[in-house]
């Protein structure tokens, strides 16, 4: 039987770990050819992973991986990286745009420096590499691009005490609500994806909550697992959405989220910029109907 995205072309910034990665691995898994574009070149003890190692695994899963060491911050090398995935495997048909930085210090304490580099990582690098994308997702059968990023709310709450991440974060978001209305005739997918609840990864155990957290969290795999539904619908009809993992999921028919637990003995944590009840949370507007 054939699998959805065999053959497919995706560029995935950060995936040398952690979301970025499982992301990888379930396209790989159905044959996907998959650039990982991240800045881990060498090994660091604190942030298990590289570009070479999240390669190897995306053959092993059965994909075709190519590493590329690529910060997004700078113009030349994001466009290397995208020349060379589109001279690889001959096309990019998806784009997911995962990496990125946090800082939760607050104005008084958070130094320019790190401030730079959030919205440098977040907001700059997600509008870089979509515009440096475009070009290729728009001769793709089905193309999408895919942002690891937050429903919009200007309630004041998500930006106090974290006025910087909130800001770099919503930039992100920001790129999904324009290019999606400003593309609308193009064809092209272009959402955000937000998990639900806490995700281990090597952020919330080194910089957020530590393990204590991660028991608290779920793995990965689900905000993967909700990326290839997304990846799968028809580009067309699907675009404009800021997507919650599990409502994805449960569009899908899932109903029992327990095998993505960390720990399922504790009930996980909502995420960052979200409160409960978590219902699903679209942008769409009327500019997005059949012949606008």
């Amino acid at each position: 039987m054939p699998k959805p995205l065999a053959g497919k072309s995706l560029f995935i910034t950060g995936a040398s770990r952690g979301i970025g990665l499982a992301i990888a691995l379930r396209a790989a898994r159905d044959g996907a050819n998959v650039a990982v574009a991240a800045k881990s070149d060498t090994e660091n003890t604190k942030l298990p992973g590289t570009i070479h190692t999240a390669a190897a695994q995306i053959e092993a899963a059965g994909g075709r991986g190519l590493a590329l060491h690529c910060d997004i911050r700078f113009d030349d090398q994001v466009s290397a990286a995208i020349d060379k995935t589109a001279e690889t495997f001959g096309a990019i048909d998806i784009l997911v745009n995962n990496a990125s930085a946090i800082d939760l210090r607050g104005i008084e304490t958070l130094d320019m420096k790190r401030f730079d580099l959030m919205h440098q990582i977040n907001a700059r690098g997600t509008f870089l590499c979509s515009k440096l994308a475009l070009p290729h997702l728009k001769k793709s059968g089905n193309p999408h691009i895919l942002t690891l990023s937050p429903p919009l709310d200007m309630n004041p709450k998500w930006f106090s005490p974290n006025l910087a991440y909130t800001m770099a974060k919503y930039g992100m978001s920001l790129v999904t609500l324009g290019l999606s209305r400003g593309l609308a005739r193009e064809g092209i997918a272009i959402n955000s994806l937000w998990p639900e609840t806490a995700i281990a990864t090597a952020a919330v155990s080194n910089l957020l909550g530590g393990e204590e957290l991660v028991r608290r969290s779920r793995k990965p795999e689900i905000v993967a697992d909700a990326a290839y539904a997304i990846f799968n619908r028809p580009a067309r009809n699907c675009t404009g959405n800021f997507f919650i993992d599990a409502n994805v999921l449960r569009e899908e028919g899932v109903e029992d989220l327990s095998t993505y637990a960390v720990d399922p003995t504790f009930e996980a944590v909502l995420d960052f910029f979200l409160e409960k009840p978590v219902s699903p949370r679209v942008v769409k507007a009327d500019f997005f109907s059949p012949g606008a």
